[in-house]
């Protein structure tokens, strides 16, 4: 199969890919509650990891995947860090007395 020749980054977009399209047909379903539930924490996953490895090179083996990604992931979460600490902080520009 010429999935497995890939390099790491290319299988790990083909992988995350999937998961999304799984995750879609999860939620899309109106059987179980449970698998919508699995569906959407599929989805929000995938979602954020392929938003890292969309920017990796797809040629990169396994330990520069590997770094990048979490070179990516924290650079996510110090963004998501930095919004949550200024959210407070411009909610209140507007009450402070003149």
């Amino acid at each position: 199969m010429k999935f497995f020749r890939l390099p790491f980054a290319g299988k790990l977009e083909i992988v995350l890919l999937t998961g999304i399209l799984i995750g879609f047909c999860l939620i899309a379903q109106n059987v179980s509650v449970d698998l919508y539930r699995c569906g959407l924490i599929l989805l929000m996953v995938s979602a954020l990891l392929q938003t890292v490895a969309g920017n990796i090179p797809p040629d990169s083996r396994l330990v520069g995947t590997l770094l990048r990604l979490l070179l990516g992931l924290t650079i996510v979460a110090g963004v998501f860090a930095v919004g949550i600490w200024l959210v407070p902080i411009l909610a209140n520009l507007g009450n402070r007395p003149s």
